[in-house]
């Protein structure tokens, strides 16, 4: 076996209209596709006979390598998990940015929720980075990363 990359992530969201605003009209990341997930297929990938899905796909930049999939499900619908970091099965993604702080300060001007003011990274192999976490509208954990500056050999 050989995995090659990441192809995407998926978030299940509660209101994919406001999730695709959150995302590309805060974040910045582009609206690749929006489609309805009724395929037979769909129903074996997720486990859910009959799915019925709400999907949209964004990226950044025009290369598409790495997407961001968006989930509602019409049908099927659960109940939010709990959203501490703390907590096993919880996941988060990391954005980098080349100024954490006027990030920060831009999002949090438009009411993003902040968990945390960035962070210097003091220890270990992101030593000198900086970092910060926020919460998308469903309460996934998102983070602002700046890596530490390079330093000539």
């Amino acid at each position: 076996m050989r995995i090659r990359r990441v192809h995407h992530a998926g978030f299940t969201v509660s209101d994919i209209d406001r999730s695709i605003a959150f995302y590309r009209d805060l974040l910045g990341m582009k609206l690749v596709r929006r489609q309805e997930g009724t395929a037979e297929y769909l129903s074996k990938v997720v486990g859910f006979p009959g799915v019925q899905l709400d999907m949209a796909f964004l990226t950044f930049g025009e290369d598409q390598e790495y997407l961001l999939e968006l989930l509602k499900y019409k049908s099927h619908p659960g109940e939010p998990l709990p959203t501490g970091t703390n907590r096993p099965g919880n996941r988060h993604l990391c954005f980098i940015v080349d100024d954490v702080w006027a990030t920060y300060r831009e999002l949090a001007a438009q009411g993003v929720v902040f968990v945390n003011e960035p962070a210097e990274v003091t220890a270990g192999i992101n030593k000198g980075a900086k970092a910060a976490y926020f919460r998308d509208p469903d309460g996934f954990s998102l983070e602002l990363f700046q890596p530490a500056p390079r330093t000539s050999p």
